[in-house]
């Protein structure tokens, strides 16, 4: 099994191998994994620093995997009242949920409770299999780089 200890900066951009993560994973400083070439992973990193898409890390060996976003279960919510928007935001934050917000949309692992809440607020909602990337929590030691990628564009493939 590979051991990944180390970070990287995205600068460095060479990798031999990527390994499909959803977020609840991505959390996670301890974790096992298959890699897309089918290699046993072993994930022992600094807790508390989501792997956000695109993270590079290094193996003691020496070999270097890139993290990307897997597709998963999202509710994608659209809105373009800008008060309608923010209340939305503030109702989801209040509950804690993990929230991607992008341009007039905002995003959440699929709850019925949460998508009930937020088509009563007057937000149109949409089920997809998506790459999730909520906002950095205040209290992580993290930088919040958003991507604002429009959440239509489905997932680009990685060519190599």
């Amino acid at each position: 099994m590979l051991k990944f200890t180390e970070r990287l900066s995205e600068a460095s951009s060479h990798y031999s191998d990527e390994l499909l993560l959803p977020f609840d994973e991505r959390k996670r400083g301890r974790l096992k994994a298959i890699t897309r070439n089918g290699q046993q992973a072993g994930i022992f990193i600094e807790r508390g620093e989501v792997m956000r898409d695109g993270t590079l890390l290094q193996a003691e060996t020496g070999e270097v995997i890139r993290v990307t976003a897997a597709n998963e279960a999202v509710t994608t919510a659209r809105c373009n009242d800008p008060l309608l928007f923010a209340r939305a935001c503030y109702h989801l934050g209040n509950r804690h949920v993990p929230l991607q917000i992008g341009d007039n949309w905002l995003r959440f692992q699929i709850d019925h409770v949460l998508d009930e809440m937020v088509v009563l607020l007057g937000l149109e909602v949409s089920h997809a299999e998506a790459p999730f990337e909520p906002e950095n929590g205040a209290y992580t030691k993290g930088h919040t780089h958003q991507h604002g990628h429009d959440p239509q564009e489905h997932h680009h493939e990685h060519h190599h």
